[in-house]
């Protein structure tokens, strides 16, 4: 169980690296905080940061989520394949979420997690994962606004994992249902932005 104690602080560690602060402050000299929508994710790093940047934060956010599900191999407790191991996964990968939003690198101030989410569920099921993230890409390239995309996809995940691909595991079940609640949380003031059609763009005009 020492090792899986590990794995866990490993994971929520992992998810506190603020990939999208600190490379702000490296190659712009600001805090990404303190500009755009004020959201140290994906998104506002394209906007505020620049596509290269915005790519990079993009990559090492989906990247920890990745990694801190894949922290479950460290430990022999739990059998591989069982739904023990399966359930493990998701616990890493929630604290990896958890770190993202309150990051201990950088003030408990993060970003939203959606882009860790994807790297969580690109490690969970990949097929379910992959799909969302085809969802997201639709509704993006017609309407550019992210958090249309962001949702749309999240709404989408159970029913790919659920109806689609009939995941045999319970908790993977669960998970997808709990995905989208805790997005949409995180995501309540660009719904509102969104019903009064005030939601930025990624990329604005002459930007």
């Amino acid at each position: 169980m020492f090792l899986v104690g590990l794995c866990l602080v490993g994971a929520y560690l992992l998810g506190s690296v603020p990939s999208s602060v600190w490379l702000g402050r490296a190659f712009k000299g600001m805090d990404l905080r303190e500009h755009g929508s004020g959201n140290a994710g994906a998104s506002n790093a394209f906007r505020v940061l620049g596509k290269a940047i915005g790519t990079l934060v993009l990559a090492l956010d989906m990247g920890k989520g990745l990694l801190a599900v894949s922290l479950s191999h460290l430990q022999q407790e739990y059998l591989p394949g069982s739904e023990a191991w399966v359930l493990l996964r998701i616990g890493l990968g929630i604290l990896a979420v958890a770190g993202h939003i309150f990051p201990v690198f950088a003030g408990f101030r993060g970003g939203k997690g959606v882009a860790t989410i994807a790297g969580i569920g690109l490690a969970l099921h990949p097929f379910a994962a992959l799909a969302a993230m085809g969802v997201y890409l639709g509704v993006f390239l017609v309407s550019k606004v992210s958090a249309l995309g962001s949702l749309s996809a999240v709404l989408s995940y159970p029913v790919w994992m659920i109806l689609v691909f009939q995941s045999e595991y319970l908790s993977l079940r669960v998970f997808s249902i709990f995905v989208p609640i805790l997005v949409i949380l995180t995501h309540r003031a660009n719904i509102t932005r969104l019903l009064q059609g005030r939601e930025n763009k990624v990329f604005k005009k002459g930007g």
